[in-house]
């Protein structure tokens, strides 16, 4: 993969940005994979959970489609696991219980958002998995000690 990196970057022909891109991604998954291949078996943490392959599928849902009404019986579902089953093995590798986990990569999407893009605090919340943006600031000033609005603001602040 190096070495086609190597050729693509001394070509420098029309595409060879887009290319690097990609090949870099590659990399990365690659390191990845090695990498969750060569975890202790037994352990637990974010890494084992998504190394697992049932939990690892119902975590690529929730990253992928933070705004889906996840339920853990869905999650379960598409997991291939009982609910009991999966809310147990979820605590005991991802350390923590799936709906928390969810809210957590929900809030950390709209912290994304609010830094990334020009979206209205509505449609934010709505790309969040939230039903309305009252619903979505309670739950964002909760986790974060600050309303999604001066979030935003101090992102955007000259530091």
């Amino acid at each position: 993969m190096l070495q086609f990196v190597a050729l693509e970057n001394d070509a420098r022909t029309p595409g060879t940005d887009a290319a690097l891109a990609r090949l870099s991604d590659v990399i990365v998954i690659q390191a990845i994979r090695a990498h969750l291949t060569r975890l202790p078996p037994g352990g637990d943490g974010w890494l084992h959970a998504l190394a697992d392959p049932h939990l690892g599928a119902a975590l690529a849902l929730i990253h992928q489609h933070p705004e889906a009404p996840w339920t853990v019986a869905t999650l379960a579902e598409r997991a291939g696991l009982s609910r009991s089953a999966f809310a147990a093995r979820f605590i005991r590798l991802a350390g923590r219980p799936p709906l928390q986990y969810l809210t957590y990569w929900r809030m950390q999407h709209a912290q994304r958002l609010l830094q990334a893009s020009n979206a209205s605090i509505a449609q934010i919340a709505a790309q969040a998995g939230y039903q309305t943006e009252p619903a979505s600031s309670r739950a964002f000033k909760h986790w974060t000690g600050i309303a999604p609005g001066a979030y935003r603001r101090r992102g955007q602040a000259p530091r």
